[in-house]
């Protein structure tokens, strides 16, 4: 009897482990699936509002996940753009609502130079945009990306250099009501440069905001808000030239891995909106400068330091 038993409960725990390594096997799959986009959405939630360039850090890391060559890192780090399009648009759901009443001539004044601001800056990074896109994709074959990086990062500590030298008289004070059209296409210059690989629009378009005057509140907020067009057509330029590329890499990623990747990017996206426009209100904006552009000069040694420079 004791045999038996002993038999009966080998036998059990033999069924048992069986089961728990099928069910192992079935559900790997999934769980490296949701893994992967729950890295990819926190990635991009985070990087896309700080001067890191999150096309450069997605394509570090489904370059290191998923073994994606350049084009296929670089195609999946513009299309997950769309991610941060649905946080912005929760965000600043207010100012986009006075667009679109400006759009059929009911708006507010502030509506109606929102829509200005909007329309000026994505013409100009769209026909940048294009052009440096289809540029990238047909002749750059590896990453070059850690020196931009690096770039950009001193030009944010000029940035906070000239802030804290000049706080008391010459600080930027323009807000949204003084910004020319000139501002406005300078701007879009300086957004459409940040479809290279490697320059982060944030960055480009924050930087280029504070050296024209504007302050830092509404150069953080304009920044963001220029976002909500500038997604789309990224993801729309993505899906136009480089389909192939794109479904390369969707497929990798799989269905499951992008809504857990956007799903991730709408959620952390939000609290850094919230925390980077609040910071840049208060007195510690120079902090903030200061900090952002030694993110992004480590960021782009790190990049360096691992083969993407």
């Amino acid at each position: 009897m004791a045999d038996r038993a002993l038999s009966n409960s080998a036998r059990l725990k033999a069924v048992g482990a069986a089961l728990v390594a099928a069910l192992t096997l079935i559900t790997y799959p999934l769980w490296k699936k949701a893994f992967v986009g729950f890295v990819f959405g926190i990635v991009a939630g985070i990087s896309e509002w700080l001067p890191v360039s999150s096309k450069t850090q997605l394509m570090i890391a489904s370059t290191i996940l998923l073994k994606f060559n350049f084009q296929q890192a670089y195609a999946i780090g513009l299309f997950l753009e769309g991610g941060t399009f649905i946080a912005a648009l929760i965000y600043f759901r207010r100012e986009v609502w006075e667009v679109l009443k400006a759009l059929v001539g009911r708006g507010t004044q502030a509506g109606k130079k929102m829509l200005v601001y909007l329309v000026i800056t994505t013409v100009i990074t769209g026909i940048i945009g294009v052009i440096i896109y289809k540029s990238v994709e047909a002749s750059v074959t590896g990453p070059v990306i850690g020196i931009p990086m690096i770039a950009l990062g001193i030009l944010l500590i000029v940035d906070g250099i000239v802030i804290k030298m000049s706080r008391s008289r010459l600080a930027p004070r323009k807000g949204m009501r003084q910004v020319t059209l000139l501002d406005m296409a300078i701007i879009g210059i300086a957004q459409g440069l940040s479809a290279l690989p490697g320059i982060s629009r944030s960055g480009m378009t924050v930087s280029a905001m504070l050296f024209l005057g504007v302050n830092p509140e509404d150069a953080f907020r304009l920044s963001f808000i220029a976002l909500l067009p500038a997604s789309i057509g990224a993801s729309a330029v993505t899906i136009l030239f480089s389909h192939a590329q794109l479904a390369a890499a969707l497929s990798a990623v799989t269905p499951t891995g992008i809504v857990i990747a956007i799903a991730a990017t709408v959620v952390v996206s939000l609290i850094f909106i919230d925390l980077l426009l609040k910071m840049a209100k208060s007195n510690r904006i120079t902090t903030l400068v200061f900090a952002l552009g030694v993110i992004a000069i480590f960021s782009g040694l790190l990049a360096y330091a691992t083969g993407f420079g």
